[in-house]
């Protein structure tokens, strides 16, 4: 019997508290006290979020001006055209990679591709792809009514996790990738502690909910990791000219 219902029985046995009256709990009663729930410290900083602008925190890629945090696959100035607040792939001239180096990240990233697509079908349609840390691909693929197998889709871990919905645009319009990337760790040995890791929204509808990531992207056979650090973001040039624009991370 707790104790405020024994505190009852013998107020009523004493005629001293009617049977359907109500006995205050105690005030030293720690799980009736809000204030034992309510913790005050660590304080969280404070991320501005402007209106379609980057957070506070973040770390602009691209801002539509210059290509300045980014170089060519080989090293070198990046060879995209740079126009309208959009970068271009150039067909033939390779991808582009951040000059910086990232782990785990909360990634926005802007992507177009092109409005003409007669005669282009499948994987030949607005095809390109995001590496993280340039091993494991998200791709950006017209996938507008355009079928093609459901692992190279738009919104795709590329050959390995079909995205659970396609929430894809018409082609020549905008779309937007919300990516939260938790990259592998290994041991000092070079072993696979814990896989990737990745959550993708596509026009602001989850299409990979904490997905876990089999290995590096390969076009044919079977995943697999190696041990590697913290790396960049690579752009794929695929033959198409897609365009990407708004290009921001936070690191995690």
């Amino acid at each position: 019997m707790g104790k405020p219902i024994l505190i009852k029985a013998i107020l009523v046995s004493l005629g001293l508290l009617a049977a359907g009256s109500a006995v205050a709990q105690t005030p030293g009663d720690a799980q009736r006290d809000p204030a034992k729930t309510e913790v005050w410290k660590p304080v969280p900083a404070v991320v501005a979020t402007p209106k379609d602008a980057a957070p506070s925190d973040a770390i602009v890629l691209f801002d539509g001006k210059d290509l300045s945090a980014w170089e060519a696959e080989q090293g070198g100035n990046a060879p995209w055209s740079v126009a309208g607040g959009a970068v271009t792939v150039v067909p033939g001239s390779k991808g582009i990679r951040t000059k910086r180096r990232f782990c785990d990240i909360q990634l926005h990233i802007e992507w177009r591709t092109p409005a003409k697509t007669q005669g282009f079908d499948g994987q030949h349609r607005g095809n390109s792809g995001i590496f993280l840390q340039e091993l494991y691909e998200l791709q950006v693929l017209d996938s507008y009514g355009n079928p093609t197998y459901a692992n190279g889709q738009a919104a795709s871990i590329y050959k390995q996790a079909i995205p659970l919905v396609n929430a894809s645009r018409a082609p020549g319009q905008w779309q937007a990738y919300d990516v939260i990337w938790k990259a592998p760790r290994f041991s000092q040995g070079g072993g696979l502690v814990s896989p990737a890791r990745i959550t993708v929204l596509h026009n602001g509808v989850l299409v990979q909910d904490d997905t876990v990531v089999s290995g590096k992207t390969e076009y044919i056979g079977a995943p697999s990791y190696s041990p590697h650090g913290c790396a960049p973001i690579y752009l794929q040039d695929h033959d198409a000219k897609v365009s990407y624009r708004n290009i921001w991370v936070r690191e995690l």
